[in-house]
C-alpha cells in the first residue's frame, strides 16, 4: 500500500509501517521551546527529576517571543533560560537573533526529519518536509529528557495545486482562501500535504508561508514534498549534504482531496476575529487602518520584504497610519540591508523592529488601542490577540499589507502602480 508523506516520514523513524490511525514511537531530530513556553517547560522537566537532556545537540532554546524583554518578569525568565541551556549544552538562539520558526528552517530542519516545539507554530517546517508539529509543555520537557515521543500517525488531507500565481497573489492569499474553505478547524489533528504542478514553481519562503498556517486549520502537520527546492535551500544553508528527496508514493492513500488552481485565486483578508473569516480584498476596501505590522514567522522572509520595498520604492506611508517591520531573523536583516530593502522601507516611514516575534503576540512592541485597526502578516487575528480585546486585526499578505500602509485604509495591491 502507497504512503502519504507523514506516514512514510513516521515509518522511516520508527522502524514500523505506520499508516493512518496508527500509534508509533520514534526519536526525535530536534526539541526545542521558546521564551513564552519554556520556562514552564523546564519547571515541568525539573519536577519530573530529570538531571539531563537526552541529546543536548538536539534540544533548542529561543528569546524571540519577548525580545528584547520589556518587563523584569520576562527579563527572569530569559535568566532561567539561558541557565538551563548552560546546564545541559542545550543550543540556545539569544535576543536579536530573530523567531525560532524561522531560525529552525534556516539552520536546523531537513527532509525526513521529526521536529517537536513547544509552540504551535512548529508545522512551518513541513516546508521542508520535515514532520515537524507544536506540543504541549509538559510532553516537551518530556521529550528533551528521552529523546523521542510518541505519535498517532495522522489522516491526510491532499491539497492538489494547479496553475500560476497572478500578479500580486501568492502563498498567503493561497492558504487564506484554502483556511476559509475549510474552515478554522476543518484538519483537527489531519496533515494537510501540499502537491500538484504548482509546486515546482513556489519557493520555499512561500512554502514556509503556507506550512506555518496549517495549524490555523487544526492540522497536525503541513507538509511539502522534498525537491529540487528544497535542495537550493539546503545548498545555501550550507547543508546540501542534508537533502533527500521525499515524495507520497502515486498510491497513497488521502482522506480527502482539496483541488485549487492558483489562477483563479485573487488578494485574500482574513477578517477579525477568526482566520477563516475571509473575504476578498475588493470587498474591504475603505476600512480604515491605523497600523500595519509586517514580518512574524510568516511573511518576515526575504522575499516579503522585496514585495513590500517594491510597492514602497519612492513612496511615503499614510501619515495617519504607523508601518511597522521586523525581520524574521538576522540572516534576513542582513540580506535585506544589503539588497537595499531596509533603506526603502525607512525612506517610506516604516519603523524597524528587532528580528523576532514584535507585535505579534502583544507582549510590546506594537500592542494597540481601543478601537484600533492593524492589518497584519502575521497568522493569528483573535480577539485580544496583539495585547488589547478592544482592537481589531486584519491578516493579509505583504503586498497588501504594503499597499494599505501607504493608503490608510485596505487595499488591492494590483490597484498600486
Amino acid at each position: 500500500m502507497g504512503q502519504t508523506l507523514s506516514e512514510k516520514i513516521l515509518s522511516q523513524k520508527s522502524g514500523v509501517e505506520a499508516k493512518a490511525k496508527d500509534i508509533v514511537i520514534a526519536p526525535l531530530d530536534l526539541v526545542f521551546v521558546q521564551d513564552t513556553t519554556g520556562p514552564l517547560t523546564i519547571k515541568q522537566f525539573q519536577e519530573s527529576n530529570f538531571k539531563s537532556v537526552a541529546v543536548p545537540e538536539k534540544c533548542a532554546i529561543f528569546l524571540d517571543h519577548a525580545t528584547p524583554s520589556p518587563s523584569l518578569e520576562l527579563s527572569n525568565d530569559h535568566l532561567l533560560l539561558r541557565h538551563f541551556a548552560d546546564e545541559t549544552g542545550c543550543f540556545i538562539s539569544e535576543v536579536g537573533e530573530g523567531v525560532c520558526h524561522q531560525i529552525v528552517a534556516e539552520n536546523f530542519a531537513n527532509p525526513g526529519d521529526i521536529i517537536v516545539g513547544a509552540d504551535s507554530h512548529t508545522v512551518t517546517t513541513g516546508a521542508l518536509a520535515a514532520f515537524a508539529t507544536g506540543m504541549g509543555s509538559s510532553d516537551v520537557a518530556i521529550a528533551l529528557a528521552l529523546g523521542k515521543t510518541w505519535f498517532r500517525v495522522p489522516e491526510t488531507f491532499q491539497i492538489l495545486l494547479t496553475g500560476n500565481f497572478p500578479e500580486k497573489v501568492g502563498a498567503k492569499d493561497l492558504v487564506l482562501y484554502l483556511i476559509g474553505k475549510i474552515g478554522a478547524d476543518g484538519a483537527n489533528y489531519k496533515a494537510l500535504e501540499f502537491g500538484g504542478e504548482t509546486i515546482s514553481s513556489m519557493s520555499l519562503s512561500q512554502r514556509l508561508t503556507i506550512a506555518n498556517m496549517a495549524i490555523e486549520a487544526g492540522a497536525k502537520v503541513g507538509l511539502f514534498p522534498s525537491d529540487e527546492v528544497t535542495l537550493t535551500y539546503l545548498q545555501s544553508q550550507g547543508r546540501g549534504h542534508k537533502y533527500k528527496p521525499l515524495q507520497p508514493d502515486t498510491n497513497a492513500t488521502y482522506e480527502k482531496i482539496i483541488p485549487i488552481n492558483v489562477n483563479q485565486l485573487e488578494p485574500m483578508v482574513a477578517l477579525p476575529h477568526s482566520v477563516d473569516n475571509v473575504a476578498p480584498v475588493h470587498q474591504l476596501k475603505n476600512t480604515k487602518v491605523h497600523q500595519v505590522f509586517i514580518g512574524t514567522c510568516t511573511n518576515g522572509r526575504l522575499e516579503d520584504l522585496a514585495i513590500v520595498a517594491e510597492i514602497l520604492k519612492n513612496k511615503k506611508v499614510h501619515p495617519k497610519t504607523r508601518l511597522l517591520v521586523t525581520p524574521a531573523s538576522r540572516n534576513v536583516l542582513k540580506q535585506a540591508l544589503k539588497a537595499g530593502y531596509i533603506q526603502t522601507l525607512i525612506e517610506a516611514g516604516a519603523v524597524l523592529l528587532p528580528p523576532g516575534c514584535a507585535a505579534c503576540l502583544g507582549l510590546h512592541q506594537g500592542v494597540l488601542g481601543d478601537e484600533e485597526v492593524c492589518l497584519s502578516t502575521s497568522n493569528r487575528n483573535f480577539k485580544g490577540r496583539m495585547g488589547n480585546p478592544k482592537a481589531y486585526i486584519y491578516l493579509a499578505s505583504p503586498a497588501i499589507a504594503a499597499a494599505t500602509a501607504l493608503t490608510g485604509k485596505i487595499t488591492d495591491p494590483r490597484e498600486i502602480p
